[in-house]
């Protein structure tokens, strides 16, 4: 087997990376590797930003509450998408400030309003947590976003990686099924987890040395303890049909790169315009890493670049059909 080409920045934030505690989390409980991420990421420099809203917020239902924060460009704008966004991190790991940079980073391009939402971690809360937590959110906020961001919202562009893009689209499912307040007008899914079954070649070639092993994978999945097969966690098992125009990004090399492409094609064989996208010589998990990963940079402006035309192009779709 010939090696796979990576990038340099890269390789650099790997060998670093391996050389680490965090290489081999699955032998620590996942408080430990909270704390770890959380000390490494106090070293990193403050963001810059351009950003005219930058706030916190926090919304109660069915008897808990989450933490949000709010993203703005502008200080007002007329009524259009709202970006939701969920972080990756395995349903175990993540917070607001594991995917602070990358957040304002898709509101600056974007300029479009985006709100990041906490959700329940496993193992603390295990699978349905995440994904109650996920929905309740968007319902929430499609119902809520004039009083609680001073915005009015036409529609929501449901956003994430990782485990955040499969809560993405485990959301735009349920929404698909039984309407929000808004509809959904594009999800935008950077190297998703769609497959528990993990039988793809990019699961066993990439299966250590790059970042998400298949340790860790296992070590997430059990302590998510989600029923394989289930549509709201194995999207592979999940009728595509009617689902939002969808910009789905990969990693080159990433475990999950397979499954991602393979979602894709169901996407695509079921009628829902796609755009994909593969970040070629990166590994899982780069765009909240870009300022580890310098080239993801253009990775990030090349999705976004794909959003903003995904979403004109459904507009355009829209009001042609109106016209009729």
């Amino acid at each position: 087997m010939t090696e796979p080409v990576i990038r340099p920045d890269a390789r650099a934030f790997l060998d670093f990376w391996n050389a680490s505690l965090l290489a081999r989390m699955e032998d620590f409980p996942a408080e430990q590797v909270r704390a770890i991420m959380n000390q490494v990421r106090a070293t990193a420099p403050s963001v810059v930003h351009d950003l005219a809203v930058l706030r916190d917020l926090e919304a109660g239902f069915d008897g808990r509450s989450l933490r949000m924060r709010f993203y703005d460009r502008r200080a007002e704008r007329a009524p259009g998408p709202l970006v939701i966004y969920y972080h990756g991190g395995g349903f175990v790991l993540g917070d607001l400030d594991t995917h602070h940079a990358l957040c304002i980073a898709l509101a600056e391009q974007l300029d479009l309003p985006l709100v990041s939402v906490e959700y329940r971690l496993a193992p603390e809360h295990p699978w349905p947590a995440a994904p109650d937590d996920a929905e309740a959110a968007a319902r929430w906020l499609a119902e809520h976003a004039e009083d609680a961001l001073d915005r009015g919202i036409a529609s929501l562009v449901l956003a994430g990686d990782s485990a955040g893009a499969n809560l993405a689209a485990v959301t735009a499912r349920a929404l698909r099924d039984a309407p929000a307040a808004v509809p959904v007008s594009a999800q935008f899914l950077a190297y998703p987890c769609v497959d528990s079954a993990g039988g793809t070649r990019s699961r066993a070639e990439f299966a250590e040395g790059f970042l998400l092993t298949s340790a860790s994978i296992d070590w997430f999945f059990k302590q998510y303890a989600a029923p394989a097969g289930d549509p709201r966690f194995d999207l592979l098992h999940a009728d595509p049909t009617g689902m939002p125009p969808t910009v789905l990004v990969t990693a080159g090399l990433d475990p999950l790169r397979d499954e991602g492409r393979i979602y894709a094609g169901a996407l695509i064989a079921a009628g829902v315009p796609v755009t994909y996208r593969e970040a070629r010589g990166n590994i899982h998990g780069c765009f909240s890493m870009a300022a580890a990963i310098p080239s993801t940079a253009a990775d990030i402006r090349e999705a976004v670049a794909a959003l903003g035309l995904a979403m004109a192009a459904g507009q355009a779709r829209d009001e042609g059909g109106t016209g009729d």
